[in-house]
């Protein structure tokens, strides 16, 4: 099937699903933190999901062995993605999430200038260019207050969380450029994971992680959340809708992440629920809403 050249109401449904899980993933991280360290679990995390998405795609049936070209770039987005990850746990030891998380969500922006050049048939319009910046406002109203509480070596953690962004934004560039943006979903994800799972793992022991050291059931709940819904089903839906949908429309909606995340957290975590947060959450439905309406007919 064709790519679709807008967002319907299947992708809008699934994007926003999938940034309510992705929201959540940021609470499920700090309950594992308690007692897992975090490259661990952000290494076993893409281990398990690999052995659920091969299971996966051994009851569908999905072709994996195919010399289809996808080596290369398979290799090199699963790269690109556990740099993304170990970037954004190691950010964390010098900024505040609050800070980090703006840095991080320039990846959409970063997403839409590689494709003036990489992808000229998903040319972004003044008013999608619009509506990115008032999403991305909606998440400075957010957390903007982080920016204001600098500290002395912050901006280390700022600018690995600025890499983090780019290497996000590549990931996706990548799966659209190249043989990816014609495999399965399957094949594209087990690329990330199956690379990820061994670099993630591979830094864990370099930086001398204790692993497992005070888990409980809430902990391993936790972490079996992020195995099964948020590493295996939700990115393999997210890279099904990358194949068949605009890589910057899609990109848009990210900024709604952030946003869930803080809604989780009063949910889950039992935080305060702060009027900034509806204003918040408006500015970015107001954003994503201007970004995806269809260009009008001349």
């Amino acid at each position: 099937m064709p790519p679709r050249p807008h967002l319907d109401r299947l992708a809008i449904t699934m994007m926003i699903v999938l940034c309510t899980i992705w929201g959540m993933q940021q609470a499920a991280i700090k309950i594992t933190n308690v007692g897992i360290s975090p490259l661990w679990q952000a290494g076993w995390r893409s281990a398990g999901a690999t052995v659920l998405i091969l299971l996966w795609a051994r009851v569908r049936g999905v072709r994996l062995a195919e010399a289809d070209g996808t080596l290369a770039p398979g290799v090199i987005a699963g790269l690109l993605f556990a740099a993304e990850f170990a970037l954004i746990f190691a950010a964390l030891q010098y900024t505040s999430a609050s800070r980090g998380v703006i840095f991080l969500y320039t990846a959409p922006f970063m997403v839409a200038l590689g494709a003036v050049w990489l992808l000229p048939h998903e040319h972004m319009r003044r008013a999608q260019w619009v509506g990115m910046s008032l999403a991305f406002t909606g998440v400075l109203a957010l957390f903007g207050e982080g920016l204001l509480r600098s500290s002395g070596r912050a901006w280390i953690g700022d600018l690995m969380m600025l890499g983090a962004a780019v290497a996000w934004a590549a990931t996706t560039l990548t799966v659209k450029v190249s043989p990816l943006a014609r495999a399965s979903a399957e094949k594209t994800l087990l690329y990330q994971l199956g690379v990820s799972a061994l670099v993630l793992t591979s830094l864990s022991r370099a930086f001398g992680e204790p692993g497992v050291f005070a888990a409980d059931a809430r902990v391993w709940s936790a972490f079996a959340f992020q195995v099964v819904i948020v590493a295996a089903a939700s990115y393999l839906a997210w890279f099904w809708l990358i194949s068949q949908y605009p890589a910057t429309r899609l990109s848009s909606f990210s900024f709604l992440t952030p946003v869930m995340g803080v809604i989780a957290g009063v949910v889950v975590l039992g935080e305060a629920m702060t009027p900034a947060i509806w204003f918040a959450l408006a500015l970015v439905g107001a954003g994503i809403w201007i970004a995806n309406r269809p260009a009008r007919a001349n």
